[in-house]
């Protein structure tokens, strides 16, 4: 009865991020780096992860993954994202017993120098500017029971465009419950939810001729741009997933989630991962079923893990179908103690 109060609270939740979420609003939020997805493992699956628990980056998925930390672990993610655009992801899991788990990560998407143009020189003034996202999060979770966990998290998110920069905050909750530890998973996790802002900076710092039809009054007048203000791109997510074995050696785990965003159509991700002697990984899945005018699909990924005598060591892989923008690679390395 617990997981389905928690449920049915992300559901509400959800309904109050957005009014209009059933509608496509696509380009019409703030944030949008926070939607890419981490996890190189996860990747591979179709990014179909909210039932996921099992290694630190999971949290990003689902908050309630803290509550089933065990010890402590370190994963970093570096994509080689569309257009250049260097992407990376650091988090950090610790456990404490009974005074539950903690999270901490850090989001890092950066476009690298970009020429400055204007409708004067259009090939460039020599001088130089870059986009720069920033978004630094804490977590919290713990297992209520041996087959309910819940989470939260709180986010600090910076967008900075060369002078000109915003500043708001983002929370997410999240739950998994689990039928049996090789059974049936449901989980569901509600992400990227906050307060609006606008921007500002000194880009937006202008000189104004108030009567500019007029002779003999200052054209001068120092002004500002007021921007619109902006909302995050929420995302409610509800999957389930199972670990299937197969004899000794093999298990196969598969996963479904159903997305429902504030700035898009909702859509369906799947995903499958076999495992050999939790040692050697393939993973394939399919992304984002049923979105108006998706550009993303296939994804496909393969990992390693190794148990050393005081610490495991993990490197996953995802690669991502992007449509008309190719393609993109995900590389995450793990070690937990």
């Amino acid at each position: 009865m617990t997981s389905l109060r928690m449920l049915s609270l992300l559901v509400l939740a959800a309904s109050v991020a957005g009014q209009a979420f059933a509608q496509s609003k696509v380009g019409t939020t703030i944030g949008e780096f926070l939607l890419i997805e981490p996890s190189a493992r996860i990747t591979g699956m179709g990014n179909a992860g909210v039932t996921n628990y099992d290694e630190i980056e999971s949290a990003y998925y689902n908050p309630a993954a803290i509550g089933h930390f065990q010890g402590t672990g370190l994963q970093v993610t570096h994509a080689a994202w569309i257009a250049d655009i260097a992407f990376d992801y650091a988090a950090l899991g610790m456990s404490f017993g009974d005074l539950g788990n903690f999270y901490a990560a850090v989001t890092s998407l950066n476009s690298g120098d970009i020429d400055v143009t204007t409708v004067q020189q259009e090939h460039g003034t020599g001088e130089k500017y870059s986009v720069t996202d920033v978004a630094v999060t804490a977590g919290y979770g713990r297992e209520i029971s041996e087959r309910f966990s819940v989470g939260m998290t709180v986010s600090y998110v910076q967008e900075t465009i060369w002078h000109t920069s915003l500043k708001t905050v983002a929370f997410g909750i999240g739950t998994i419950y689990r039928i049996g530890p090789n059974g049936l998973h449901i989980g569901a996790s509600l992400s990227n939810f906050g307060t609006q802002a606008s921007y500002d900076g000194t880009d937006l710092r202008v000189n104004y001729d108030q009567s500019a039809q007029s002779s003999g009054d200052n054209p001068n007048i120092p002004a500002a741009i007021r921007t619109d203000q902006f909302s995050l791109p929420a995302l409610l997510r509800v999957g389930v997933g199972m670990p299937v074995k197969i004899g000794e050696d093999n298990i196969v785990h598969v996963e479904v989630d159903a997305f429902h965003p504030s700035d898009n159509t909702e859509s369906i991700s799947a995903g499958a991962e076999w495992s050999f002697r939790k040692t050697f990984f393939l993973r394939a899945g399919w992304q984002n079923l049923f979105l108006q005018d998706s550009e993303v699909g296939l994804t496909l990924g393969a990992g390693i893990q190794y148990d050393m005598p005081s610490f495991t060591f993990s490197l996953d892989y995802g690669w991502a179908d992007q449509g008309r923008l190719t393609q993109s690679h995900r590389f995450t390395l793990g070690v937990s103690f």
